[in-house]
């Protein structure tokens, strides 16, 4: 039995959606069990979604006591805390032995439970700084797409919920499966709970014309050795006062700025083209495919070759590349 817990005026579509379509589809002509799906609140009836969509939820908590995995796919993060009959439902459950699934600001009422004290968690990006302060006993690790402790998993919401679903299958029913029903869904079969959201805090933009022209520059010419001091000379300043000029105005240091775009710059030839990793890292200023690696594996927890093989096969899946 599944059960996906869903509270009024948060129920996100598209993790509901997602839910609906790794459990609540008979596939046993793929050779999946019939699974018995249904929607869970704390008070049965209609409830809306996140846009506003009203959906009939029949069941109420009791549900939960007979469930074999709980997903929890959003969850109110400021106007109301979870009541204790709810925390006392998702505890029994974990007791019985269910599997504790949330997704996106679903983390913060599993964190709420004590389920997730002292363990390593994720959630979307955006909530990651709200949901270390809550809860501090929780070691939250905003850049995963998915972590597994083995009872309880939390995803990081939006397109991760496909992934972490599919490691739910992968990991309960087999990788054969998993990668039948994602052929099913037309997604890649696999990306790793491991691997970055591929979001990083944006890096602001400049409006100071002095420093946009010697960041323009500087973006044609990532191949180059560019220093503080060659930028500074570029915008006749003394590399100290260029540097605090640059944080001033942008919010971020002349080499966090470099480092982003030469890692934006790899991203796009990694997804765009077939330059060798070794020529993108020479392109891009990386100097080496070993530096190249580096980066990504510290910025986006995957090695460079992994990263191209992903958005390969998202954009084959869909069309983007016909498979040989």
């Amino acid at each position: 039995m599944v059960s996906t817990l869903v509270g009024d005026g948060l129920v996100g579509s598209f993790g509901l959606g997602v839910a609906v379509e790794v459990f609540g589809h008979d596939r046993r002509d793929m050779g999946f069990p019939r699974f018995d799906f249904g929607l869970v609140t704390e008070r049965p009836g209609v409830v809306r979604t996140d846009i506003g969509i009203p959906i009939t939820v029949e069941h109420g908590l009791d549900r939960l006591a007979q469930s074999d995995i709980v997903l929890v796919t959003a969850w109110e993060l400021y106007d109301r805390a979870p009541t204790p009959q709810l925390l006392r439902a998702l505890r029994a459950a974990h007791t019985r032995g269910a599997l504790i699934v949330s997704q996106c600001t679903g983390a913060f009422l599993v964190a709420a439970t004590g389920l997730l004290d002292g363990q390593r968690a994720t959630t979307h990006w955006k909530y990651a700084g709200e949901l270390a302060a809550r809860h501090p006993a929780v070691r939250v690790d905003p850049r995963v797409l998915y972590v597994d402790n083995g009872q309880v998993i939390t995803g990081a919401g939006t397109a991760a919920g496909v992934d972490t679903l599919l490691h739910v299958v992968r990991r309960e029913w087999g990788t054969a499966a998993a990668n039948a029903l994602a052929r099913e869904m037309v997604v890649p079969p696999h990306r790793d709970g491991g691997q970055a959201q591929f979001i990083d805090a944006p890096v602001p933009a400049c409006e100071n014309d002095l420093l946009r022209a010697v960041l323009e520059w500087a973006s044609a010419h990532l191949a180059e050795d560019i220093s503080v001091d060659v930028m500074a000379r570029r915008a006749l300043m003394s590399p100290r006062s260029f540097a605090r000029h640059f944080k001033a105005t942008t919010g971020t240091t002349p080499h966090a700025w470099l480092l982003h775009q030469r890692l934006a710059a790899a991203e796009e030839l990694l997804e765009n083209s077939d330059t060798p990793v070794e020529e993108v890292a020479q392109l891009v200023g990386f100097g080496t495919a070993a530096g190249l690696r580096e980066q990504f594996a510290r910025r986006r927890g995957v090695s460079p070759r992994a990263y191209r093989q992903t958005f390969r096969a998202a954009a084959a899946m869909t069309g983007g590349h016909r498979a040989a």
